[in-house]
């Protein structure tokens, strides 16, 4: 009997290309428990910006309500395509470009009636300059990215003058707790500023799973250096009806504590911004 490997969970640094094979390969491997285990709280077709349950349809952080009607969307980690569904019932044109194959398989077996699905890279978006009004993520993408900036500026590209970005990410401040759902997970057991990568690793220690830490002031930073300017930082509170656990999400430390961070953005139009090198004053560590 072959016994499987456990990955091995370690902190390192992780590149851009070795963090896109293991994303990957992680979501094409864990796709359909993904799906069973979180699909009945995301549903079919709503948008919930994390796993504190925050609702596009309340919340409206990508535009009022019957704004979005006649524009081009595009969804970035769209997984399944549950936001995409809920902007086609929007009388939007939603895109939802996802990564991973098997999770695209999923977004067909629900349905794609009024959704396109591309599979690409995030870093590398196969779209005309100017295809889209609003561009949107959900946990997708960002925080498994080792150059987000490559990203915004993308992102940036391919939107209309005067377009939106908005992209929601686990909170910085959580990387300082250990991701537990209990009392273990409320004491600070790492450095808030240390942003070296989460990694898992096979024997051979070829990455299988890479998730990037960034602080508030490093994703902020990097709006900017991708062409945005943030208009909004939502950072939602644990409501009293989501009784639910999420991996380290849960009722008791969403009181306390935030677990995701929403960043509004608009595109910003000078002409001398989104394009070049990074700069100085990243604010990184290393």
């Amino acid at each position: 009997m072959i016994q499987e490997y456990e990955p091995e969970a370690t902190r390192r640094d992780a590149g851009d290309a070795e963090s896109s094979r293991a994303s990957r390969g992680w979501w094409d491997r864990n796709a359909d428990e993904y799906q069973s285990e979180h699909g009945g709280f995301l549903g079919d077709d709503r948008f919930v910006w994390g796993p504190e349950g925050l609702d596009e349809a309340e919340a409206r952080l990508l535009g009022p309500a019957g704004s979005l009607s006649g524009l081009d969307v595009l969804e970035i980690g769209a997984g399944a395509a549950q936001c995409s569904r809920w902007l086609a019932a929007e009388g939007a044109r939603p895109v939802a470009l996802d990564l991973s194959h098997r999770q695209l398989q999923h977004a067909l077996r629900i349905g794609a009636d009024g959704l396109a699905l591309v599979q690409a890279d995030a870093g590398t978006l196969p779209f005309r300059d100017g295809s889209f009004d609003v561009a949107c993520s959900a946990y997708g993408a960002v925080p498994f990215v080792a150059d987000p900036v490559r990203v915004f500026r993308e992102v940036r590209r391919v939107l209309r003058p005067g377009g939106r970005w908005v992209f929601s990410v686990t909170h910085p401040i959580r990387w300082a707790f250990p991701d537990e759902p209990g009392p273990e997970g409320l004491t600070v057991a790492a450095s808030y500023f240390d942003r070296t990568p989460y990694v898992e690793q096979d024997e051979r220690g070829r990455a299988v799973y890479v998730e990037h830490h960034r602080t508030i002031g490093d994703r902020v930073r990097d709006v900017v250096a991708g062409g945005f300017r943030l208009v909004d930082l939502v950072e939602p509170e644990w409501p009293a009806w989501n009784s639910q656990e999420w991996g380290g999400w849960s009722p008791l430390r969403g009181s306390l504590v935030p677990g995701t961070a929403v960043f509004v953005c608009e595109r910003d139009e000078r002409e001398d911004v989104g394009r070049g090198g990074r700069g100085e004053g990243s604010g990184r560590g290393a």
